[in-house]
């Protein structure tokens, strides 16, 4: 091979290896782009002390409830109350007709003093006979006569009595009093009615106002739950022993007095499965009336550590069990099972599925993919609203 020869291929290797070069590159070029890792907010699972309280529906019902009725018959003359005004126990409401009353307490009392007049005599004529018949003057059979008609006459005195006291009372009975303070409601019956004696229409309804019971049911569910909490330590409570409890009234505000638990009852309600709680509140101006629809709150108890996490942070597997994205030590994701006990704000009580010092991803879990990595962005990220992905999770939902 001659010095042109080698120059000419030399060339064409040259050519070769170049061609090849720009076409590597070219393939390099074209391919798929390294993604950067997904950017999330996290939030730090720190134990914290939790009061936990619950909400339960509740009707207000008076103190003390009193129906007035007559216990005699007649003519109303007088109604001497305003009607939805105060009253107290005592306080004169009706006034029927005395006058056959007055009559027959008179008839009783001179019944009471004829008996009495009777007495004497045959006391003296017992008397007499028990020194005669000691001496055979006069014969047996007369002093026993005598002495059987001496306590026929006591008894009629003791009769005579009773029915002056009966006439008394019926006669006391004509003035229908208050038997118990509180409002008063409306009047049945007006001036010139006829009043019956024990009839089954009252006359008017008295209510005390001040103290009032609140009734609220509880599940027998919960109140397992609340005890097992209590005998494992988990849960500190006294809400078995006159635990403090709130009211939100209707339009939501907060009633201002704290109430007392009193009781609850001992009998579970077969049809709701629940059982009744018993409350009473401080009523002094009268804010609370029976029938009031009211909001419950009762304090159950302290936990010393519990794990809150965001609702943001909780979703749902494809079975329906709320799960989280953790990110661990390596910056690689997690998928964690949950068990939650309830929503406390916008957070949820977890239970089970998580630690302290778990960093729980808040936003972006729609980027995350468990095993892979992520980087975590500051902290305000986890600030923003929730994304439109995260659904939220239903309260008691237990893992699997």
């Amino acid at each position: 091979m001659n010095a042109r020869q080698y120059g000419n291929c030399l060339v064409t290797a040259l050519g070769v290896l170049l061609a090849g070069l720009i076409l590597t590159g070219c393939r390099k070029a074209g391919g798929p782009p390294q993604r950067p890792a997904p950017e999330v907010a996290v939030t730090v699972i720190k134990p914290e002390r939790l009061t936990l309280s619950a909400e339960l529906p509740g009707r207000v019902s008076a103190y003390l409830v009193a129906e007035v009725r007559p216990q005699v018959s007649g003519i109303i003359q007088k109604r001497l109350f305003e009607e939805g005004g105060d009253v107290k126990a005592g306080d004169l409401l009706y006034q029927i007709d005395p006058a056959f009353y007055e009559a027959a307490y008179a008839s009783a009392k001179a019944s009471l003093a004829r008996a009495e007049a009777n007495v004497p005599p045959i006391r003296l004529r017992a008397e007499r006979y028990k020194e005669l018949v000691d001496i055979k003057a006069v014969s047996q059979q007369n002093y026993d006569d005598v002495t059987a008609a001496l306590k026929q006459a006591e008894s009629e005195i003791g009769i005579a009595k009773a029915a002056m006291e009966t006439a008394r009372i019926n006669l006391a009975y004509t003035g229908i009093t208050a038997p118990i303070s509180g409002r008063i409601g409306k009047s049945a019956v007006t001036i010139g009615a006829l009043a019956t004696a024990h009839q089954a229409v009252p006359f008017t309804t008295i209510q005390q106002l001040d103290p009032v019971y609140v009734d609220a049911p509880q599940s027998s569910a919960n109140l397992l739950r609340l005890k097992r909490d209590i005998t494992n330590g988990t849960l500190k409570s006294d809400v078995m022993n006159q635990a403090k409890v709130r009211l939100l009234l209707e339009n939501g505000t907060s009633y201002p007095l704290e109430g007392v638990l009193k009781f609850s009852d001992v009998t579970v309600d077969p049809s709701t499965g629940s059982f009744i709680l018993r409350m009473i509140f401080p009523n002094p101006d009268h804010v609370l009336l029976p029938g009031m629809f009211v909001r419950v709150v009762i304090e159950e108890g302290v936990i010393e550590q519990a794990l809150l996490v965001p609702q943001q942070g909780v979703a749902r597997d494809p079975k329906g069990n709320p799960v989280a994205l953790i990110v661990n030590a390596e910056g690689t994701v997690q998928q964690r099972m949950l068990t939650l006990d309830r929503a406390i704000g916008n957070k949820w009580l977890v239970t089970a599925g998580l630690k302290a010092g778990d960093q729980v991803i808040v936003e972006g879990m729609q980027k995350a993919r468990p095993g892979a990595p992520v980087k975590i962005g500051p902290s305000d990220i986890g600030q923003k609203d929730r994304p439109a992905d995260v659904k939220p999770v239903q309260p008691a939902d237990k893992a699997e």
